[in-house]
């Protein structure tokens, strides 16, 4: 029921959206494709303390973990194959000991390598791959013709007749890069909205009203003819036209690092 109202809604959004603006303007959907950080963000002061904060509740309020317990077991053992006098069952006693437990995954810790944050792609400063700063989120821009100008800007196509707006983001997003993308559109409606007038050598319409849509990035490539790339905030801020930048960022979730 409620999948049927949201679907419902989305289509009289569109219809009323489309109904006010098709003489004059072309309607327009946008997608926002973003890939979330791979590895978690380095933390911010405020963070920090607030994780040692919690560390230090949990150290103080916590019961005795099964390691905890093994090692004072192993000790009430130990006294106990001291005493002579006390009769022993030695099948009970724990051939493999706590402390010797805790050895061995030391001794494995210390081989351990993490895996080094900066990718091939980083190295290289290839942009056209998600494989890359893999602490920040990522958005997908592509090369796109505006008139007679080449834009950087994110993934957009003009309506058609008999589509909703969000068929239209799911059409556009596969026809420009290709099938291979896989993402996750988090809702019906859009979230953001943008519009810019064309040039004079452009006839027939006044310009072009855009409704963005936004999706997360699952997997897979885009399709090397649309030029992809894949850009931080500060990236976005610095390729993006200025006015539709702020429209973009506006319905980001700010980054705090």
């Amino acid at each position: 029921m409620l999948l049927r109202k949201l679907i419902g809604a989305e289509v009289t959004l569109s219809y009323k959206i489309i109904s006010r603006a098709k003489s004059s303007w072309d309607i327009v959907a946008g997608v926002c494709v973003e890939r979330l950080p791979v590895v978690t963000p380095p933390l911010n002061e405020i963070q920090q303390k607030f994780k040692d904060l919690l560390w230090t509740i949990e150290t103080e309020k916590s019961l005795k973990s099964d390691h905890e317990l093994r090692h004072e077991n192993d000790k009430v053992q130990a006294e106990l194959l001291k005493n002579e006098a006390v009769d022993v069952d030695l099948d009970a006693v724990s051939k493999i000991t706590a402390q010797d437990f805790e050895d061995a995954a030391t001794d494995e810790l210390t081989q351990f390598k993490f895996a080094d944050l900066l990718t091939d792609a980083d190295k290289k400063g290839v942009k056209s791959t998600p494989e890359r700063c893999l602490q920040r989120h990522l958005i997908l821009v592509t090369e796109q013709k505006l008139g007679k100008d080449a834009k950087n800007i994110l993934p957009q196509g003009l309506w058609k007749e008999g589509e909703t707006l969000r068929q239209t983001a799911e059409r556009i997003l596969s026809e420009q890069c290709g099938s291979g993308l896989k993402v996750k559109f988090v809702s019906n409606a859009p979230c953001g909205f943008y519009n810019y007038k064309y040039p004079a050598e452009i006839n027939g319409k006044l310009g072009a009203k855009v409704f963005f849509y936004y999706a997360n990035y699952n997997e897979g490539d885009v399709d090397k003819k649309s030029k992809p790339n894949w850009l931080t905030r500060n990236e976005l801020t610095e390729l993006l036209p200025e006015k539709y930048n702020r429209t973009v960022q506006s319905f980001l979730i700010e980054e705090t690092n």
